[in-house]
């Protein structure tokens, strides 16, 4: 029959079918069929210009929701990108959806039509075939099975009759179970910061072996990196990996404030740290203006000893780090003791002797 009003050959929709599994699927499963049973293929690719004649009325968003939901109904399986970024359809139908030329059938678990319909039985289980499918979304079979219990209790008390038990049940399967992830990920991986928090030994590995950083250094920043973030109070799934960019960014900035002279040399009477020192101690989150306060008194006392020593910077930075670590450990109480952070001797002199970088690296007195 020619009409203006059908100029192009008129979809076919199964009325049943689009009672099992939707109008809008059932009208895309029959183009897709045609153009399957056309090419006699068991797995074909539609063009996005074959889509856009055959079915006009749908954007492309729309193919890519109504094809996965055919995918999700176990009628078919999508083979590559999504059609929007795609632009085409490349798929193949789930064993028994099509038989012959004749118009497309639902597969076992909705094949009969609404007269067929019945309630769940009690031993319901699902088949070897649904279980497939289920598999295919990587859904582990311990899941699927404790799922049956609650699903044919629910629905023998709502007491409805249903004619594909199978396609309601895979559903629901998929459902809780991207659920779970969802809850699973955000119970393991969003911790907040706790007091006795350590870096885990990957990371340590990582610092230390992979990357060069001095032990003593890695485990001195534990609890500055512990102390900020608890008294941010913010919740984190990558606490190593925010601990290992603060030592990384720390080290590279201690490691170019050190002063190599191979002489050492009487600290000057005007002397500052420089301005690397004051870029390490932020980076530790140490208040900038706590530090400055403690320059004259650094620089007074070690005129005072008349000690020679070849890094006043790294003297600077522990005598620093030292007495901020202190002074929050003991809530902000006057602190005793000498310059570089050990116990004064009866005497008020220092007891500590000049050592070697790497002895000034490995100190942790000021930790115990």
């Amino acid at each position: 029959m020619n009409s203006p009003l059908l100029p192009e050959k008129p979809l076919v929709v199964s009325p049943s079918l689009a009672a099992a599994i939707g109008l809008e699927e059932a009208i895309m499963l029959g183009v897709l069929s045609d153009a399957l049973i056309a090419s006699g293929e068991e797995a074909i690719t539609l063009s996005g210009a074959y889509i856009a004649e055959r079915l006009p009325f749908w954007p492309p968003l729309e193919i890519q929701r109504i094809s996965k939901n055919l995918q999700e109904k176990g009628l078919l399986t999508l083979l590559n990108a999504p059609f929007s970024q795609s632009g085409e359809l490349h798929f193949r139908f789930t064993q028994g959806v099509i038989r012959s030329a004749a118009p497309p059938q639902p597969p076992q678990g909705l094949r009969d039509g609404p007269r067929q319909s019945n309630q769940i039985a009690p031993n319901w289980r699902p088949d070897a075939e649904l279980m497939a499918q289920l598999a295919q979304y990587n859904i582990p079979d311990y899941f699927i099975r404790q799922q049956v219990p609650e699903f044919v209790t629910y629905w023998r008390e709502r007491g409805e009759p249903h004619h594909a038990w199978g396609a309601k049940f895979l559903k629901q399967v998929i459902r809780n179970w991207r659920e779970h992830e969802t809850g699973l990920f955000q119970r393991e991986q969003d911790t907040a910061m706790s007091g006795d928090w350590r870096p885990s030994r990957d990371a340590m590995v990582l610092l230390v072996r992979h990357a060069g950083i001095n032990q003593a250094f890695v485990e001195d920043a534990i609890p500055e990196f512990v102390l900020y973030w608890r008294e941010r109070g913010e919740v984190g799934r990558t606490w190593n990996s925010k601990f290992i960019q603060h030592v990384k960014r720390q080290w590279a900035r201690y490691t170019s404030a050190l002063e190599h002279d191979t002489e050492p040399k009487r600290i000057p009477d005007n002397w500052q740290p420089g301005r690397d020192v004051y870029d390490v101690l932020q980076l530790a989150n140490i208040d900038l203006e706590f530090a400055r306060r403690q320059v004259a008194e650094f620089v007074l006392f070690w005129r005072d000893s008349n000690r020679v020593h070849s890094s006043w910077n790294t003297k600077f930075l522990q005598h620093v780090k030292h007495h901020w670590a202190r002074q929050h450990a003991l809530g902000a109480q006057p602190i005793q003791g000498n310059q570089d952070g050990r116990q004064q001797s009866p005497a008020g002199t220092s007891a500590t002797r000049d050592r070697s970088l790497v002895e000034d690296l490995t100190d942790r007195s000021w930790a115990s």
